[in-house]
C-alpha cells in the first residue's frame, strides 16, 4: 500500500500529551505545531481515554497530524474506534493517523494468543471505520510487518535501532510508511545520558516482544540483562543537537520516512515539560 502522509522529517512523541490535563495537553500541542512539527504523536499505552486526548489535540491544532503511538487494541475495541471515527468531521479525519498495537502477553494474559491473527481480526472488525491509509501498526517482527504492509499505511516500531529500520524497510517494501520512535537525551555527558536511558527503559526489556526483537538483531542476553552501553547507544540518541541529528539521519538512511522523537530528561534533572527540548529539536525539521 502506498501512503500519502506528509509527516515531516521528525515529529514529537510524548506521554505528557496523554497524561496531562486537557488544557495543558492542548497548549503543548498548539506550541508543537507553532514550532513547525507536522506530526504530534500521543503515547497510548493502556489508556482507555486515548481518543479523548486525540480530540483535545485536534481541537488545539489546525494542520498537524495527530497520531497515536499506540492505541492498545485490548483497551479500545474496533466498534468503539469505528464509532469515534464516524463522529469526526471530514477535516479532522485528514489529520489523524491511528497507530495500533497488540500490547504484550504479560500484560494481557491468556487472551493475547497469536498477535498477528489477533490484529488481523481487529482490522476486520473496523468495518466502515478508519480506512487503511489512516492506520499503522506497532510492528517489530516479520509477521506484523507483513500485516502492516498489506492492511495499513505502514509501521510505527518502538525501541528499535537503525538496523531494525533497515530490516523493516526491506520487509515493508518501498511504498509503506515507516516511522520509528527514537528516545533522545540532550545530554553530552555519557554517564548521565546512559543513566537516563536506562531509567527510561523501565520494565520494557522485561517484555518478550522487545527482547525477541533485539535478539533477532544480534544483541545478547548480557546486553539485555545488563543494559549494556552497546545496547543503550543503539536504542537512544544522546549528546548535542548535532549528535541527535546524526542518529535521526541513521534511521532515515536506513529507510525511515519519519522519526518520532521522545524526549528523555537527563539523569538528575528536575522534572519539567519537554517543550523546551522540543524547541531545540525543531532545528532538525
Amino acid at each position: 500500500m502506498t501512503h500519502a502522509l506528509n509527516l515531516g522529517r521528525v515529529g514529537i512523541w510524548a506521554r505528557d500529551l496523554r497524561d496531562a490535563t486537557p488544557s495543558v495537553r492542548a497548549q503543548a500541542a498548539a506550541e508543537a505545531e507553532a514550532m513547525g512539527f507536522r506530526a504530534i504523536w500521543v503515547a497510548g499505552g493502556g489508556s482507555p481515554d486515548l481518543l479523548a486526548a486525540v480530540d483535545d489535540l485536534l481541537g488545539a491544532t489546525s494542520c498537524a497530524i495527530i497520531a497515536t503511538g499506540i492505541l492498545n487494541i485490548w483497551r479500545i475495541g474496533p466498534e468503539q474506534l469505528t464509532a469515534w471515527w464516524r463522529g469526526l468531521s471530514p477535516e479532522r479525519r485528514t489529520r489523524v493517523l491511528l497507530g495500533l498495537g497488540v500490547s504484550h502477553a504479560p500484560r494481557i494474559g491468556a487472551a493475547w494468543g497469536r498477535p498477528v491473527a489477533t490484529m488481523a481480526r481487529y482490522l476486520d472488525g473496523l468495518g466502515d471505520g478508519p480506512p487503511p491509509e489512516r492506520l499503522c501498526l506497532a510492528a517489530l517482527g516479520p509477521g506484523m510487518l507483513d500485516l502492516a504492509r498489506d492492511r495499513t499505511a505502514g509501521a510505527h516500531p518502538y525501541l528499535v535501532p537503525p538496523e531494525h529500520t533497515a530490516m523493516a524497510r526491506e520487509r515493508l517494501g518501498p511504498a509503506a510508511l515507516l516511522a520509528p520512535e527514537l528516545g533522545v537525551i540532550l545530554e553530552p555527558e555519557p554517564g548521565k545520558a546512559r543513566e537516563a536511558a536506562r531509567a527510561a527503559l523501565g520494565v520494557a526489556l522485561q517484555l518478550p516482544n522487545y527482547v525477541n526483537s533485539l535478539r533477532r538483531l544480534g544483541f545478547t542476553e548480557d546486553d539485555v540483562g545488563a543494559l549494556s552501553d552497546r545496547l543503550i547507544d543503539a536504542l537512544f540518541a544522546w549528546g548535542d543537537l548535532e549528535a541527535i541529528d546524526g542518529r535521526v539521519r541513521a534511521h532515515l538512511d536506513a529507510g525511515a520516512d519519519h522519526v518520532c522523537l521522545q524526549v528523555i530528561p537527563s539523569a538528575g534533572a528536575a522534572p519539567a515539560s519537554p517543550r523546551e527540548a522540543w524547541r531545540e529539536l525543531s532545528a532538525l525539521l
